[in-house]
Protein backbone atom coordinates (compact mmCIF):
# COMPACT_ATOMS: atom_id res chain seq x y z
CA UNK A 1 0.00 0.00 0.00
CA UNK A 2 0.89 3.35 -0.97
CA UNK A 3 1.70 6.09 1.63
CA UNK A 4 -1.03 8.31 -0.84
CA UNK A 5 -3.16 5.45 -0.18
CA UNK A 6 -2.77 5.49 3.17
CA UNK A 7 -3.90 8.65 3.29
CA UNK A 8 -6.56 8.57 1.25
CA UNK A 9 -8.35 5.68 3.05
CA UNK A 10 -9.02 7.43 6.51
CA UNK A 11 -6.56 9.91 7.70
CA UNK A 12 -8.35 11.44 10.28
CA UNK A 13 -8.19 8.33 12.09
CA UNK A 14 -4.38 7.79 12.35
CA UNK A 15 -4.02 12.10 12.82
CA UNK A 16 -6.73 11.34 15.79
CA UNK A 17 -5.20 8.71 17.47
CA UNK A 18 -1.66 10.36 17.22
CA UNK A 19 -3.18 13.80 18.44
CA UNK A 20 -4.94 12.03 21.52
CA UNK A 21 -0.70 10.51 22.14
CA UNK A 22 0.39 14.13 22.15
CA UNK A 23 -2.78 15.76 23.33
CA UNK A 24 -2.52 13.08 26.53
CA UNK A 25 1.31 13.98 26.85
CA UNK A 26 0.95 17.75 26.90
CA UNK A 27 -1.95 17.79 29.15
CA UNK A 28 0.55 15.91 31.86
CA UNK A 29 3.09 18.26 30.68
CA UNK A 30 0.84 21.50 31.06
CA UNK A 31 -0.28 19.88 34.36
CA UNK A 32 3.44 20.25 35.42
CA UNK A 33 4.02 23.48 34.20
CA UNK A 34 0.76 25.02 35.40
CA UNK A 35 2.16 23.10 39.27
CA UNK A 36 5.67 25.31 38.20
CA UNK A 37 3.94 28.61 37.68
CA UNK A 38 2.14 28.26 40.72
CA UNK A 39 5.25 27.42 42.65
CA UNK A 40 7.21 30.75 40.44
CA UNK A 41 4.11 32.83 41.37
CA UNK A 42 4.18 32.04 44.95
CA UNK A 43 7.36 32.10 45.56
CA UNK A 44 8.06 35.32 43.55
CA UNK A 45 4.96 36.85 42.96
CA UNK A 46 4.73 39.45 40.11
CA UNK A 47 7.93 41.09 41.09
CA UNK A 48 11.79 41.74 40.39
CA UNK A 49 12.88 37.90 40.06
CA UNK A 50 9.66 36.82 38.45
CA UNK A 51 10.56 39.39 36.11
CA UNK A 52 13.93 38.76 35.76
CA UNK A 53 13.00 34.89 35.11
CA UNK A 54 10.43 35.47 32.41
CA UNK A 55 12.83 37.79 30.33
CA UNK A 56 15.96 35.68 30.80
CA UNK A 57 13.71 32.42 29.34
CA UNK A 58 12.12 34.50 26.76
CA UNK A 59 15.87 34.80 24.90
CA UNK A 60 16.97 31.37 24.73
CA UNK A 61 13.04 30.23 23.54
CA UNK A 62 13.08 32.49 21.04
CA UNK A 63 16.51 31.07 19.30
CA UNK A 64 14.73 27.65 19.81
CA UNK A 65 11.90 28.56 17.89
CA UNK A 66 13.68 29.81 14.84
CA UNK A 67 16.72 27.89 14.94
CA UNK A 68 15.48 24.39 16.64
CA UNK A 69 11.10 23.58 16.76
CA UNK A 70 10.05 26.38 14.18
CA UNK A 71 12.36 25.52 11.68
CA UNK A 72 11.92 21.67 12.25
CA UNK A 73 8.22 22.15 11.54
CA UNK A 74 8.21 24.14 8.61
CA UNK A 75 10.87 22.63 6.78
CA UNK A 76 12.71 19.82 7.61
CA UNK A 77 9.39 17.47 9.11
CA UNK A 78 7.97 17.99 5.19
CA UNK A 79 11.95 17.50 3.07
CA UNK A 80 12.29 14.48 5.37
CA UNK A 81 8.50 13.15 4.58
CA UNK A 82 9.75 13.85 1.11
CA UNK A 83 12.69 11.50 1.01
CA UNK A 84 10.98 9.03 3.49
CA UNK A 85 8.38 8.42 0.32
CA UNK A 86 10.40 8.93 -2.58
CA UNK A 87 13.90 8.20 -1.82
CA UNK A 88 16.02 5.11 0.07
CA UNK A 89 16.90 4.78 3.88
CA UNK A 90 20.64 5.57 3.01
CA UNK A 91 19.87 8.53 1.62
CA UNK A 92 17.23 9.72 4.49
CA UNK A 93 19.40 8.70 7.35
CA UNK A 94 22.74 10.54 5.42
CA UNK A 95 20.53 14.16 5.27
CA UNK A 96 19.49 13.22 8.91
CA UNK A 97 23.32 12.96 9.59
CA UNK A 98 23.97 16.21 7.76
CA UNK A 99 21.43 18.46 9.14
CA UNK A 100 22.18 17.30 12.61
CA UNK A 101 26.05 18.35 12.38
CA UNK A 102 24.64 22.13 10.91
CA UNK A 103 22.64 21.92 14.06
CA UNK A 104 25.25 21.11 16.31
CA UNK A 105 27.78 24.11 14.75
CA UNK A 106 24.60 26.78 14.27
CA UNK A 107 23.52 26.58 17.31
CA UNK A 108 27.30 26.42 20.04
CA UNK A 109 27.83 29.90 18.20
CA UNK A 110 24.63 31.10 18.83
CA UNK A 111 25.24 30.51 22.42
CA UNK A 112 28.88 31.15 23.03
CA UNK A 113 27.45 35.24 21.50
CA UNK A 114 24.44 34.90 23.41
CA UNK A 115 26.22 33.96 26.79
CA UNK A 116 28.76 37.28 25.63
CA UNK A 117 26.24 39.56 24.31
CA UNK A 118 23.68 38.61 27.82
CA UNK A 119 23.76 42.95 28.38
CA UNK A 120 23.06 44.02 24.99
CA UNK A 121 19.52 41.59 24.57
CA UNK A 122 18.54 42.03 27.77
CA UNK A 123 18.28 46.07 27.14
CA UNK A 124 17.04 45.26 23.44
CA UNK A 125 13.83 43.14 25.01
CA UNK A 126 13.53 45.01 28.17
CA UNK A 127 14.44 48.67 27.92
CA UNK A 128 12.27 49.29 30.72
CA UNK A 129 14.85 47.53 32.77
CA UNK A 130 18.11 50.15 32.33
CA UNK A 131 15.99 52.42 35.20
CA UNK A 132 16.12 50.05 37.68
CA UNK A 133 19.55 48.64 37.81
CA UNK A 134 19.02 45.26 40.76
CA UNK A 135 16.77 44.47 38.30
CA UNK A 136 18.81 45.00 34.88
CA UNK A 137 21.63 43.01 36.37
CA UNK A 138 19.76 40.29 38.30
CA UNK A 139 18.12 39.58 34.38
CA UNK A 140 21.61 39.84 32.64
CA UNK A 141 23.27 37.23 35.49
CA UNK A 142 20.10 34.77 35.08
CA UNK A 143 20.13 35.23 31.03
CA UNK A 144 23.41 33.80 31.34
CA UNK A 145 23.13 30.83 33.45
CA UNK A 146 20.19 30.16 30.89
CA UNK A 147 21.14 30.59 27.69
CA UNK A 148 22.92 27.06 27.04
CA UNK A 149 19.54 25.93 27.43
CA UNK A 150 19.00 26.72 23.33
CA UNK A 151 21.68 24.30 22.64
CA UNK A 152 19.97 21.91 24.33
CA UNK A 153 16.64 22.26 22.92
CA UNK A 154 17.50 23.08 19.83
CA UNK A 155 18.89 19.46 19.28
CA UNK A 156 15.93 18.22 21.60
CA UNK A 157 13.95 19.76 18.86
CA UNK A 158 15.52 18.25 15.77
CA UNK A 159 15.57 14.88 17.65
CA UNK A 160 11.31 15.86 17.75
CA UNK A 161 11.32 16.61 14.38
CA UNK A 162 13.37 13.61 13.15
CA UNK A 163 11.06 11.18 15.00
CA UNK A 164 7.83 13.14 14.14
CA UNK A 165 8.75 12.50 10.37
CA UNK A 166 8.94 8.16 11.10
CA UNK A 167 5.54 9.25 12.83
CA UNK A 168 6.64 8.48 16.43
CA UNK A 169 5.25 11.10 18.18
CA UNK A 170 5.19 9.57 21.87
CA UNK A 171 8.83 9.95 23.25
CA UNK A 172 9.14 13.58 21.91
CA UNK A 173 5.49 14.30 22.95
CA UNK A 174 6.39 13.42 26.79
CA UNK A 175 9.76 14.81 26.64
CA UNK A 176 8.88 18.48 28.12
CA UNK A 177 7.05 17.16 31.35
CA UNK A 178 11.08 16.78 32.25
CA UNK A 179 11.53 20.43 31.51
CA UNK A 180 8.90 21.33 34.29
CA UNK A 181 9.93 18.31 36.59
CA UNK A 182 13.76 19.77 36.90
CA UNK A 183 11.79 23.60 37.25
CA UNK A 184 9.98 22.54 40.32
CA UNK A 185 12.46 20.41 41.89
CA UNK A 186 15.49 22.71 41.68
CA UNK A 187 13.42 26.28 42.12
CA UNK A 188 11.78 24.11 45.74
CA UNK A 189 15.10 23.04 46.31
CA UNK A 190 17.01 26.47 45.90
CA UNK A 191 14.14 27.87 47.95
CA UNK A 192 13.52 31.92 46.87
CA UNK A 193 17.35 32.09 44.96
CA UNK A 194 16.32 32.79 41.28
CA UNK A 195 19.59 30.10 40.58
CA UNK A 196 17.15 27.38 41.09
CA UNK A 197 15.22 28.51 38.20
CA UNK A 198 18.08 29.07 36.08
CA UNK A 199 20.11 25.68 37.10
CA UNK A 200 16.42 23.44 36.80
CA UNK A 201 15.88 25.22 33.33
CA UNK A 202 19.45 23.49 32.06
CA UNK A 203 18.80 20.31 33.78
CA UNK A 204 15.26 19.93 32.23
CA UNK A 205 16.85 21.14 28.52
CA UNK A 206 19.29 17.83 28.90
CA UNK A 207 16.85 15.47 29.91
CA UNK A 208 14.56 16.13 27.10
CA UNK A 209 17.16 15.61 24.72
CA UNK A 210 18.54 12.07 26.26
CA UNK A 211 15.21 11.09 26.53
CA UNK A 212 14.32 10.94 22.94
CA UNK A 213 18.30 9.29 21.67
CA UNK A 214 17.67 5.55 22.77
CA UNK A 215 14.00 6.05 20.65
CA UNK A 216 16.03 7.59 17.76
CA UNK A 217 18.77 5.22 17.73
CA UNK A 218 15.99 2.09 17.57
CA UNK A 219 14.99 3.92 14.74
CA UNK A 220 17.75 3.45 12.70
CA UNK A 221 19.68 6.92 13.77
CA UNK A 222 23.86 6.38 13.79
CA UNK A 223 25.74 9.34 14.44
CA UNK A 224 27.88 10.47 11.48
CA UNK A 225 30.15 13.48 11.54
CA UNK A 226 29.21 14.26 7.92
CA UNK A 227 28.81 18.10 6.86
CA UNK A 228 27.88 19.02 3.34
CA UNK A 229 25.98 22.37 2.96
CA UNK A 230 25.70 21.89 -0.95
CA UNK A 231 23.15 18.40 -0.29
CA UNK A 232 20.07 18.78 -2.19
CA UNK A 233 18.40 18.16 0.61
CA UNK A 234 19.98 21.18 2.91
CA UNK A 235 19.31 23.35 -0.16
CA UNK A 236 15.73 22.32 -0.33
CA UNK A 237 15.81 23.16 3.52
CA UNK A 238 17.58 26.34 3.61
CA UNK A 239 15.31 27.57 1.30
CA UNK A 240 12.52 26.98 3.30
CA UNK A 241 13.81 27.60 6.60
CA UNK A 242 15.28 31.36 5.69
CA UNK A 243 11.69 32.39 4.86
CA UNK A 244 10.51 30.85 8.37
CA UNK A 245 13.29 32.32 10.45
CA UNK A 246 12.13 35.61 9.21
CA UNK A 247 8.49 34.28 10.09
CA UNK A 248 9.22 33.12 13.31
CA UNK A 249 11.35 36.28 13.81
CA UNK A 250 8.84 38.08 13.41
CA UNK A 251 6.15 36.11 15.13
CA UNK A 252 8.64 36.03 18.48
CA UNK A 253 8.81 39.84 17.69
CA UNK A 254 5.26 39.97 18.49
CA UNK A 255 5.41 38.05 21.15
CA UNK A 256 8.13 40.21 22.66
CA UNK A 257 6.25 43.32 21.95
CA UNK A 258 4.26 42.90 25.04
CA UNK A 259 7.42 42.35 27.12
CA UNK A 260 8.75 45.31 25.14
CA UNK A 261 5.98 47.95 26.25
CA UNK A 262 5.36 46.00 29.72
CA UNK A 263 9.09 46.77 31.06
CA UNK A 264 7.57 50.32 31.45
CA UNK A 265 6.33 50.03 34.66
CA UNK A 266 5.95 53.78 35.38
CA UNK A 267 3.24 53.73 32.33
CA UNK A 268 1.64 49.87 32.44
CA UNK A 269 2.36 49.42 36.27
CA UNK A 270 5.26 47.63 37.88
CA UNK A 271 5.10 43.62 37.47
CA UNK A 272 3.42 44.33 34.08
CA UNK A 273 6.25 41.60 32.40
CA UNK A 274 5.14 39.00 34.95
CA UNK A 275 1.31 39.72 34.91
CA UNK A 276 1.47 38.66 31.08
CA UNK A 277 3.75 35.57 31.40
CA UNK A 278 0.92 34.22 34.01
CA UNK A 279 -1.98 35.44 32.24
CA UNK A 280 -0.62 33.51 28.65
CA UNK A 281 0.58 30.81 30.60
CA UNK A 282 -3.25 29.67 30.98
CA UNK A 283 -4.11 30.70 27.82
CA UNK A 284 -1.15 28.13 26.60
CA UNK A 285 -2.98 25.75 28.48
CA UNK A 286 -5.63 24.59 26.23
CA UNK A 287 -3.44 25.39 23.29
CA UNK A 288 -0.49 23.13 23.94
CA UNK A 289 -3.06 20.71 24.90
CA UNK A 290 -4.70 20.40 21.66
CA UNK A 291 -4.07 22.53 19.07
CA UNK A 292 -0.32 21.86 19.29
CA UNK A 293 -1.00 18.44 19.27
CA UNK A 294 -3.33 18.69 15.88
CA UNK A 295 -0.80 21.42 14.20
CA UNK A 296 1.87 19.32 14.82
CA UNK A 297 0.81 15.54 13.86
CA UNK A 298 -1.08 17.09 10.62
CA UNK A 299 2.26 18.33 9.49
CA UNK A 300 3.35 14.90 7.81
CA UNK A 301 -0.29 14.16 6.95
CA UNK A 302 -0.78 17.89 4.66
CA UNK A 303 3.30 17.11 3.37
CA UNK A 304 2.21 14.19 1.59
CA UNK A 305 -1.52 14.70 0.73
CA UNK A 306 0.08 18.06 -0.61
CA UNK A 307 2.04 15.86 -3.35
CA UNK A 308 -1.17 14.44 -4.29
CA UNK A 309 -3.22 16.22 -7.49
CA UNK A 310 -6.30 17.84 -6.75
CA UNK A 311 -5.48 18.82 -3.41
CA UNK A 312 -9.06 16.93 -2.30
CA UNK A 313 -7.84 15.00 0.65
CA UNK A 314 -5.47 18.26 1.97
CA UNK A 315 -8.47 20.56 2.01
CA UNK A 316 -10.91 17.96 4.02
CA UNK A 317 -7.75 16.87 6.73
CA UNK A 318 -7.55 21.33 6.79
CA UNK A 319 -11.73 21.80 7.36
CA UNK A 320 -11.19 18.52 10.48
CA UNK A 321 -8.22 20.20 11.53
CA UNK A 322 -10.04 23.75 11.99
CA UNK A 323 -13.24 22.24 13.36
CA UNK A 324 -11.60 20.34 16.13
CA UNK A 325 -9.69 23.40 17.43
CA UNK A 326 -12.42 25.07 17.33
CA UNK A 327 -14.75 22.66 19.18
CA UNK A 328 -12.25 22.79 21.75
CA UNK A 329 -11.26 26.49 21.97
CA UNK A 330 -14.14 28.34 21.70
CA UNK A 331 -15.60 26.72 25.04
CA UNK A 332 -12.36 26.96 26.56
CA UNK A 333 -12.61 30.87 25.75
CA UNK A 334 -16.01 31.51 27.56
CA UNK A 335 -14.97 29.91 30.83
CA UNK A 336 -11.74 31.96 30.82
CA UNK A 337 -14.07 35.13 30.20
CA UNK A 338 -16.64 33.65 32.83
CA UNK A 339 -14.17 32.49 35.50
CA UNK A 340 -11.14 34.54 34.80
CA UNK A 341 -10.48 36.23 38.48
CA UNK A 342 -11.60 33.37 39.75
CA UNK A 343 -9.38 30.96 38.09
CA UNK A 344 -6.44 33.45 38.95
CA UNK A 345 -6.94 34.22 42.61
CA UNK A 346 -7.90 30.08 43.45
CA UNK A 347 -4.87 28.70 41.96
CA UNK A 348 -2.35 31.61 41.86
CA UNK A 349 -3.46 33.09 45.17
CA UNK A 350 -0.85 33.00 48.06
CA UNK A 351 2.44 33.71 49.27
CA UNK A 352 4.06 36.88 47.70
CA UNK A 353 0.95 36.55 44.94
CA UNK A 354 -1.20 39.53 46.27
CA UNK A 355 -4.98 40.92 45.62
CA UNK A 356 -3.07 43.37 43.43
CA UNK A 357 -1.06 40.82 41.34
CA UNK A 358 -4.47 38.59 41.38
CA UNK A 359 -6.58 41.51 40.19
CA UNK A 360 -4.32 42.40 37.12
CA UNK A 361 -3.51 38.81 35.74
CA UNK A 362 -7.56 38.47 35.75
CA UNK A 363 -7.61 41.51 33.23
CA UNK A 364 -4.71 40.41 31.36
CA UNK A 365 -6.53 36.64 31.22
CA UNK A 366 -9.83 37.97 29.98
CA UNK A 367 -8.13 39.86 27.12
CA UNK A 368 -6.15 37.60 26.11
CA UNK A 369 -8.70 34.66 25.68
CA UNK A 370 -10.60 36.95 23.03
CA UNK A 371 -7.69 35.59 20.68
CA UNK A 372 -7.65 32.14 21.71
CA UNK A 373 -9.25 30.67 18.83
CA UNK A 374 -7.21 32.52 16.28
CA UNK A 375 -4.18 31.60 18.23
CA UNK A 376 -5.09 27.77 17.12
CA UNK A 377 -6.53 28.05 14.47
CA UNK A 378 -3.55 30.28 12.94
CA UNK A 379 -1.66 26.92 13.33
CA UNK A 380 -3.33 24.58 11.85
CA UNK A 381 -3.08 27.39 8.48
CA UNK A 382 0.24 27.60 9.13
CA UNK A 383 0.93 23.76 8.92
CA UNK A 384 -0.78 23.85 6.05
CA UNK A 385 1.37 26.48 4.02
CA UNK A 386 4.27 24.70 5.25
CA UNK A 387 3.11 21.78 3.54
CA UNK A 388 2.84 23.54 0.31
CA UNK A 389 6.15 24.59 0.59
CA UNK A 390 5.02 28.26 0.99
CA UNK A 391 6.77 30.23 4.07
CA UNK A 392 6.66 33.74 2.35
CA UNK A 393 3.02 34.12 2.77
CA UNK A 394 3.34 33.86 6.34
CA UNK A 395 6.33 35.65 6.91
CA UNK A 396 4.38 38.12 5.40
CA UNK A 397 1.25 37.75 7.21
CA UNK A 398 2.77 37.64 10.71
CA UNK A 399 4.59 41.19 9.68
CA UNK A 400 1.10 42.57 9.31
CA UNK A 401 -0.04 41.07 12.75
CA UNK A 402 3.32 42.74 14.23
CA UNK A 403 2.39 46.40 12.65
CA UNK A 404 -0.94 46.16 14.06
CA UNK A 405 0.16 44.35 17.58
CA UNK A 406 2.89 47.76 17.83
CA UNK A 407 0.22 50.40 16.83
CA UNK A 408 -2.33 49.01 19.00
CA UNK A 409 0.04 48.71 22.19
CA UNK A 410 1.46 51.87 21.98
CA UNK A 411 -2.37 53.16 21.25
CA UNK A 412 -3.81 50.95 24.29
CA UNK A 413 -0.81 50.79 27.22
CA UNK A 414 -2.05 54.77 28.19
CA UNK A 415 -5.88 53.92 28.60
CA UNK A 416 -5.72 50.70 29.73
CA UNK A 417 -2.37 49.45 31.18
CA UNK A 418 -1.41 46.11 31.03
CA UNK A 419 -5.17 45.28 30.03
CA UNK A 420 -4.52 47.30 26.91
CA UNK A 421 -1.46 45.29 26.04
CA UNK A 422 -3.46 41.93 26.07
CA UNK A 423 -5.98 43.33 24.40
CA UNK A 424 -3.37 44.25 21.72
CA UNK A 425 -2.43 40.79 20.56
CA UNK A 426 -5.74 39.23 20.47
CA UNK A 427 -7.24 41.75 18.16
CA UNK A 428 -3.53 41.14 16.05
CA UNK A 429 -3.71 37.30 16.42
CA UNK A 430 -7.51 37.53 14.88
CA UNK A 431 -6.28 39.81 11.80
CA UNK A 432 -3.40 36.81 11.65
CA UNK A 433 -5.71 34.17 11.28
CA UNK A 434 -8.07 36.17 8.98
CA UNK A 435 -5.77 37.26 6.55
CA UNK A 436 -4.18 33.27 6.20
CA UNK A 437 -7.50 31.76 5.94
CA UNK A 438 -8.52 34.12 2.60
CA UNK A 439 -4.93 33.67 1.32
CA UNK A 440 -5.46 29.96 1.27
CA UNK A 441 -9.45 29.54 0.90
CA UNK A 442 -8.67 31.31 -2.49
CA UNK A 443 -5.40 28.95 -3.40
CA UNK A 444 -7.33 26.02 -2.24
CA UNK A 445 -10.55 27.11 -3.83
CA UNK A 446 -12.29 26.89 -1.17
CA UNK A 447 -11.93 24.67 2.40
CA UNK A 448 -15.55 23.74 2.99
CA UNK A 449 -15.92 26.94 4.67
CA UNK A 450 -19.74 26.48 4.83
CA UNK A 451 -19.05 23.30 6.82
CA UNK A 452 -16.72 25.09 9.03
CA UNK A 453 -19.36 28.50 9.41
CA UNK A 454 -22.42 25.85 10.62
CA UNK A 455 -20.01 23.78 12.80
CA UNK A 456 -18.43 27.18 14.37
CA UNK A 457 -21.83 28.61 15.17
CA UNK A 458 -23.07 25.26 16.91
CA UNK A 459 -20.14 25.04 19.08
CA UNK A 460 -20.67 28.59 20.19
CA UNK A 461 -24.05 28.11 21.15
CA UNK A 462 -23.32 25.16 23.54
CA UNK A 463 -20.10 27.43 24.51
CA UNK A 464 -22.60 29.82 25.42
CA UNK A 465 -25.05 28.10 27.23
CA UNK A 466 -21.68 26.18 29.06
CA UNK A 467 -20.66 30.06 29.93
CA UNK A 468 -24.00 30.95 31.86
CA UNK A 469 -24.04 27.69 34.03
CA UNK A 470 -20.59 28.09 34.62
CA UNK A 471 -21.05 31.40 36.02
CA UNK A 472 -23.94 30.68 38.03
CA UNK A 473 -22.41 27.86 39.91
CA UNK A 474 -19.47 29.26 40.30
CA UNK A 475 -20.96 32.15 42.16
CA UNK A 476 -23.23 29.48 44.34
CA UNK A 477 -20.50 27.14 44.89
CA UNK A 478 -17.11 27.85 43.84
CA UNK A 479 -14.45 27.48 40.80
CA UNK A 480 -13.60 23.29 41.14
CA UNK A 481 -18.43 22.93 41.17
CA UNK A 482 -17.77 25.61 37.70
CA UNK A 483 -15.46 23.95 36.31
CA UNK A 484 -16.69 20.21 36.52
CA UNK A 485 -20.42 21.78 35.73
CA UNK A 486 -18.82 23.17 32.89
CA UNK A 487 -17.78 20.02 31.16
CA UNK A 488 -20.84 18.27 31.97
CA UNK A 489 -22.71 21.33 30.19
CA UNK A 490 -20.61 21.72 27.35
CA UNK A 491 -21.33 17.88 26.36
CA UNK A 492 -24.89 17.86 27.00
CA UNK A 493 -25.44 21.09 25.09
CA UNK A 494 -22.94 19.66 22.09
CA UNK A 495 -25.97 16.95 21.67
CA UNK A 496 -28.87 19.72 22.01
CA UNK A 497 -27.07 21.70 18.84
CA UNK A 498 -25.87 18.72 17.36
CA UNK A 499 -22.30 19.74 17.65
CA UNK A 500 -20.74 17.19 14.72
CA UNK A 501 -17.97 16.72 16.43
CA UNK A 502 -18.63 15.61 19.57
CA UNK A 503 -20.53 12.76 17.57
CA UNK A 504 -17.17 12.45 15.77
CA UNK A 505 -15.25 11.86 19.00
CA UNK A 506 -17.46 10.02 20.87
CA UNK A 507 -18.28 7.64 17.73
CA UNK A 508 -14.75 7.37 17.84
CA UNK A 509 -13.77 6.43 22.08
CA UNK A 510 -16.47 3.62 21.37
CA UNK A 511 -15.42 2.22 18.08
CA UNK A 512 -12.08 4.12 16.60
CA UNK A 513 -13.07 2.50 13.53
CA UNK A 514 -15.46 4.25 12.73
CA UNK A 515 -14.57 7.33 12.55
CA UNK A 516 -14.60 9.09 8.63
Amino acid sequence: MSTGKFFQLNPQKGLAKSAGIISLATLLSRLLGFVRDIIIARMFGIYIYAQAFVIAFRLPNLFRDLIGEGAGNAAIVPVLCEYKIKKSKEEFWQLANILLNLLLVILGVITIFGVIFAPLLVRLIAPGFIASPDKLALTIKLTRIIFPYILLIGLAAYAMAMLNSLKNFTVSAFAPCLLNISIIVFALWFGEGIKGLGFGVLVGGALQLLVQLPVLYKQGFRFKPLLRINHPGVKQIGKLMMPRVFSSGIYQLNNFMDSIFASFAWIVGDGAIAVLYFAYRLIQFPLGIFSNAISQVVLPTFSAQALEPGLKELKTTLSWALRMVFFVLLPATVIYMVLARSLIFTFFGGGKFDFHSGVLTAQALFFYSIGLCAYGGTKILQSCFFALKDTLTTTKVAFVALIINLLLNAALMFPLKIAGLALATSISGISGFCILFSILYKRLGGVESKLIGISCLRILAASLAMGAIAFLVNNALNVFWALASAVLAYIFFCFIFKVEEMRQLFNWLMRPECLK
